[in-house]
């Protein structure tokens, strides 16, 4: 930790240990009517409509559960003294109460419910909501994990079927910025990138932008995944598990006192127990031609015995309201993931046994203080640290070789903010925010000796401001801001404005406008594809401002949406230029592949949605069309080709049937093939190197999918609520290329290497919460 970074933060807990003298104690007798309203949505299926500023600072006792919903409604009226008016059997609106001289006004933050499905929304400012405590059911998904549901959203993608490679807009996986309760995230994947590596049960919502993100937030180039926990006491404490083919979870928000709550969140897999049919799919799909399942198949040579893998995570969450101005949140989590196998020589020889082995873990934990200094002014101080190791031990027992390779990224930081109410139309925010993140690369090779350990450490000093503004009558909405990020090593400021603007007109329509820039000194590189024994090839690495610069990115986009008759059309025309990418960042396995270049890809597309939702079912079509190239001056003679990630069509058709408790769900997903780079037919090899035809020139078949999920909800009791799914990945077990490569063999033939999909992959699972 450096002195800077130790001097600011003492600068910060004393302007706040003084300011925190002035706080009072809360009636531990009365809770936040914001919480309050949570439960009783829960409890009675409904929506409540507000503006905030019309129940901030607001505290009653909480209704009675025996109370019917009339009645809690008439009791929320007289102790709140504000109006509640049923619009709908869904929504009640809430208002201060009539006066001789103000209408009543409205607040509704969301501009469309039950986006694709419960549980996903779409806000007036064009972010995505997902609520995984609402979720309802997607195709080939009976839970709600987080970063395979996201991919239900057009132009949002994972080529090859991982988690840990989302592909926004056309970039990679390492330009999304993933946030757990305002902490950057390392680690996005379990089972190296085939399941979310965050417990969907402890997240409260998960807000997702594409373009025009808030001031607030640095990285992230091509995306902002903002994963939020409970921030708000409960009323009452809740518990939950499930279990299903590949892991098992748990989790409790446990109320200690009125103004304290804990909430905790565990999960581990069963694979290293049972073997599953689902495991069994997943482990062919990622050890299909890594290391690790040739040595299994090399029976001349060696066999591979006593294999594990296995995972886990854990979270956990503080809530202490200090006084009714000021709250203390306190987050933890810890990520991990590990394979061991032994590699056994053929009998009778002199070689002994090794051992390989990789592991991956990321933990995280952050303090958050809020002070409400009064109706219209409050702060938050944030600090957070967050830290993320790769190891893998790779013992060749033929060439009597051990390869120690490690991957450590540590980042802390703290941030400050301010924010000012004007009016209930109109706020800005403004604050500064300091990070500190390190990166160390290593590798010990024995035989022969060699030894290199780099780490490198870059500060960031940001400032941000923002306003945000709605008119009086909700048609209007305007978030535009600005951030300045100091990149200290390299002496570079870059001023980094934000926009998004969205105007409803003739009722239905709404037109949107976002725009951003944006930059991030962090990203994955691939040295080798047999990097952490081919299962974790990307490593990450900081610009030097030299052969890896700091990533830069500009994007607009223009959106016509029509909803009426809960019909949804949608239209977003976008264009992205992101600079700054080297050529180890893009994965490419042909002529490119040991070549590092700097250079920028550029993308224009459209994303189209068209959503018809009835009184039980939800149909959607989605489209996604885009024209996404590279530019590297030394390569290619500096002409464009297509982008390893470009996707021109992608389609997906789906719908799903709610009756009573059971939810069905059907989907049908087409693309087209990824760009693929083949040898030339007449001469492939060449003085003893592989002679490729033009980059990217050609593509691999087109990919297609069908998936299919059910579940069915029942009471054991009046408290105890159960659920049990089905869900199948690939119902026609489609054999889809991912991806193609070829191996220059000794004798100067070539070897065809084809990455597939995963086949059809049944899973199971069981839930019960009280």
């Amino acid at each position: 930790m450096s002195n800077n970074f130790k001097t600011t933060l003492l600068i910060f807990l004393f302007y706040f240990s003084i300011n925190s003298s002035f706080s009072q104690t809360i009636n531990t007798e009365k809770q936040p009517l914001a919480i309050i309203l949570k439960t009783i949505e829960t409890r009675f299926g409904i929506r409540f409509t507000y503006i905030d500023k019309a129940i901030q600072d607001l505290y009653i006792e909480a209704p009675l559960n025996t109370l019917s919903y009339n009645d809690t409604l008439t009791y929320l009226e007289v102790k709140s003294g504000l109006d509640f008016k049923i619009i709908n059997s869904r929504f009640v609106a809430i208002n201060k109460p009539k006066t001789s001289s103000k209408k009543i006004e409205q607040l509704e933050e969301v501009y469309l419910n039950n986006y694709l499905t419960s549980g996903i929304e779409q806000n007036k400012t064009g972010e995505i909501i997902v609520k995984p405590n609402e979720f309802g059911i997607l195709p080939g998904l009976i839970e709600p994990d987080i970063l395979q549901t996201i991919q239900a959203l057009p132009g949002v993608l994972s080529i090859d079927e991982s988690v840990s490679n989302l592909n926004v807009r056309g970039g990679t996986h390492d330009q999304n910025l993933i946030l757990w309760d305002d902490i950057k995230m390392y680690q996005s994947g379990h089972f190296f990138g085939l399941i979310s590596a965050f417990n969907p049960y402890l997240i409260n919502e998960v807000v997702i932008s594409k373009n025009g993100t808030s001031a607030i937030h640095g990285d992230g180039v091509s995306s902002t995944i903002d994963m939020q926990l409970d921030n708000e006491i409960n009323a009452n404490s809740s518990f939950g598990a499930g279990v299903d083919l590949i892991q098992a979870d748990a989790f409790a928000k446990l109320k200690l006192k009125d103004n304290l709550e804990l909430q905790i969140a565990g999960r581990r897999s069963i694979t290293d127990v049972a073997e599953t049919p689902t495991y069994k799919q997943y482990f062919d799909r990622i050890f299909q031609d890594v290391e690790v399942n040739n040595t299994m198949q090399n029976q001349e040579q060696s066999l591979t015995s006593n294999e594990t893998f296995y995972f886990y995570d854990a979270a956990a969450k503080l809530l202490y309201d200090i006084s009714k101005k000021d709250k203390l949140r306190l987050s933890f989590i810890t990520i991990f993931n590990a394979l061991d196998y032994l590699e056994n020589p053929l009998e009778n020889t002199s070689i002994q046994a090794k051992q390989s082995q990789i592991k991956q873990r990321n933990i995280a934990t952050g303090l958050t203080y809020n002070r409400k200094w009064s109706s219209t002014l409050s702060s938050d101080l944030k600090i957070h640290y967050s830290n993320y190791k790769l190891d893998a031990k790779n013992a060749d027992i033929i060439n009597d070789q051990i390869l120690l390779q490690k991957n450590e990224v540590t980042d802390n930081g703290i941030a400050f903010k301010t924010t000012i109410d004007f009016s209930e139309n109109f706020n800005w925010i403004i604050g500064y925010q300091y990070n500190e993140i390190g990166v160390s690369n290593l590798e010990d090779i024995n035989n022969p000796q060699f030894n290199s350990n780099i780490k490198k450490v870059v500060e960031t000093h940001a400032t941000f401001s923002e306003f945000n503004y709605t008119s009086q009558n909700r048609n209007t909405n305007v978030k535009a801001g600005a951030r300045s990020n100091y990149y200290k090593p390299f002496n570079l400021l870059f001023i980094e404005p934000r926009v998004s603007v969205n105007q409803k007109i003739l009722n239905y329509f709404k037109v949107e406008f976002l725009a951003e820039f944006k930059s991030q000194a962090v990203t994955q590189v691939i040295d080798r594809q047999n990097d952490f024994l081919g299962i974790e090839k990307r490593r990450w690495v900081l610009a030097n401002n030299t052969t890896n610069p700091i990533v830069r990115s500009t994007q607009t986009s223009i959106g016509l949406h029509y909803n009426q008759n809960k019909l949804l059309v949608s239209t977003s025309f976008f264009t992205k230029k992101v600079e700054g990418i080297t050529s180890r960042s893009q994965g490419f396995q042909n002529q490119f592949q040991n070549v590092n270049a700097v250079g920028q890809y550029n993308i224009n597309g459209i994303d189209f949605l068209i959503n018809k939702q009835f009184t039980n079912v939800s149909t959607w079509l989605s489209y996604s069309f885009s024209n996404n190239k590279y530019n590297f001056p030394t390569l290619n003679n500096g002409q464009d080709f297509f982008n390893n990630t470009n996707i021109s069509h992608a389609i997906t058709f789906a719908g799903t049937y709610s009756i009573k408790n059971l939810k069905l769900a059907l989907g049908v997903n087409w693309r087209s093939g990824k760009p693929t780079t083949f040898p030339n037919n007449e001469n492939p090899v060449f003085d003893n190197t592989i002679h490729y035809n033009t980059p990217n020139n050609s593509n691999l078949s087109s990919y297609f999918r069908t998936d299919f999920s059910s579940t069915y909800g029942f009471k054991f009791s009046n408290k105890i609520r159960a659920k049990v799914g089905l869900s199948i990945w690939n119902v026609f077990n489609r054999k889809n290329i991912l991806n193609t490569y070829y191996i220059l063999n000794q004798d100067d033939s070539l070897t065809t290497v084809e990455n597939k999909s995963l086949g059809l992959t049944p899973n199971l699972n069981f839930r019960v919460s009280f």
